[in-house]
């Protein structure tokens, strides 16, 4: 289906070449008519000459060459004729006409006739005839005559002339397409525009600052607004609400396996079977979460105040371990993800990263081309490249000498999915150890 901006382009170029073509075919009708008219003025301006010349000669007609002076009339087949005729059937010609004769309409009036008729050679000419009487009594047939190929080449002469005219009025038409068009797309992409704003800042759209075409729409976008927040909300808020519902629960079976641990039993099999399902749960909560907020959000977050509270916090840990944490991150960088989700992503990676680092590990972020660009390094052993897939797709431990659940990559694989994010795991080379890339668009 054609967009509207196709639609007016195409409407405005079509009602353009059709004003054009109507207005062409009127202009052009106008100057045949006009040229037509001129035309035939200046034959019966010659006509009345020829009388004029004539009444004074009707007793020698052939001294009508001398006195009718035109170079046309002496030059043989000239396109330009004059004739009479008497009474008798006698004619008398311009030297133009050479020995040939023009043809008299059979049927006359007393007003002079106008007519197209065949000259010398065949030649079509535009005649005018008319019988005069002198006082005298002598009666004459006069007419004069003229190439109807110069009446075409003069219409094609002023048809000529026009046609950069009506080039500029053509271009004109398209000009006054494109404007249209910007006029009537602008408010539809201003509407676009405030869609993103006002989702961004949680404000409502007014109808008043639309067209009244468009002023319905806006109403129905500002519903439509209020029905997304309240469905991304809700779905966080339940998350949330499920989070906490479980911790209790887990909690206590936690403490129950503590207190069979220091009775003597074994429980180190359930209470790692509770830590999986801990994050298993987790990285649910995190999908839905994400899956509800990341298509419909386009909130910035303001990463490196994100990145600076995540630094002291495991700065403090890291001291514990006799680790270190080095960071280095570009001020005032914004991301369009939650908070909370782009937190957990980050928290996972340096909390990977102090397991298995020896000694130091560092997180940086930097703007880049494509977007912002996290960087998570360590000193530790880091991940086979032939292993890295399957640690970022299904969270399988893959050493188990280390605690945790092996699920803190796949839980940041899903969050940054749900915003056209990505993960990819690597070889630090200025540590040696694992280097988690994130690139996250700006």
């Amino acid at each position: 289906m054609l967009s509207l901006r196709q639609r007016a382009l195409l409407g405005g170029l079509a009602s353009g070449a059709l004003s054009v073509g109507v207005g062409t075919l009127v202009v052009f009708s106008y100057i045949n008519t006009r040229v037509l008219d001129q035309f035939d003025g200046a034959l019966r301006d010659r006509h009345t000459q020829l009388v004029v010349g004539l009444s004074a000669t009707t007793d020698d007609p052939e001294s009508l060459r001398e006195l009718i002076f035109d170079p046309a009339y002496s030059t043989p087949y000239s396109g330009r004729y004059w004739q009479v005729t008497d009474g008798d059937g006698a004619a008398f010609t311009s030297a133009s006409l050479f020995d040939e004769t023009i043809a008299e309409p059979s049927q006359t009036s007393d007003e002079a006739t106008v007519w197209n008729t065949t000259g010398p050679d065949n030649e079509g000419v535009r005649s005018v005839y008319q019988k005069i009487t002198f006082e005298d009594g002598t009666e004459w047939g006069v007419t004069v005559a003229e190439s109807r190929q110069v009446l075409i080449n003069e219409r094609k002469d002023a048809q000529s002339n026009l046609l950069p005219v009506f080039g500029l009025v053509g271009l004109i038409g398209v000009a006054s397409s494109l404007l249209l068009m910007s006029a009537i797309v602008g408010p539809l992409r201003k509407l676009r525009a405030d869609v993103a704003h006002r989702w961004d800042e949680g404000d409502d759209l007014t109808p008043e600052d639309y067209p009244e075409e468009v002023s319905p729409l806006v109403e129905d976008l500002n519903q439509l607004l209020h029905r997304n927040r309240e469905i991304v909300s809700s779905s966080r808020r339940q998350a949330a609400d499920l989070a906490h519902a479980l911790k209790t629960p887990t909690a206590i079976l936690r403490n129950e396996l503590t207190d069979l641990s220091q009775s003597g039993a074994q429980t180190e099999p359930a209470e790692e079977a509770l830590s999986r399902i801990d994050a298993q749960l987790s990285r649910s909560l995190a999908r839905m979460r994400a899956a509800n907020t990341g298509e419909l959000t386009h909130s910035r977050t303001d990463l490196s105040n994100s990145v600076e509270r995540l630094c002291r916090l495991f700065s403090s840990m890291a001291e514990r371990e006799g680790k270190t944490l080095i960071s280095g991150c570009e001020a005032g960088l914004r991301v369009r993800m939650d908070p909370q989700d782009i937190e957990e992503v980050i928290g996972n990676l340096l909390d990977n990263a102090l397991k298995w680092c020896r000694t130091t590990f560092q997180i940086s972020a930097q703007r880049t081309e494509n977007g912002i660009e996290i960087r998570v390094e360590d000193d530790g052993p880091g991940i086979p490249e032939d292993a890295r897939p399957e640690a970022i797709r299904s969270g399988s431990r893959l050493d188990t000498s280390v605690g945790g659940t092996g699920l803190g990559l796949a839980i940041s694989v899903d969050l940054l999915n749900a915003y056209d994010g990505h993960l990819e795991l690597g070889a630090s080379e200025s540590l040696g150890g694992l280097s988690c890339r994130v690139l996250i668009r700006a």
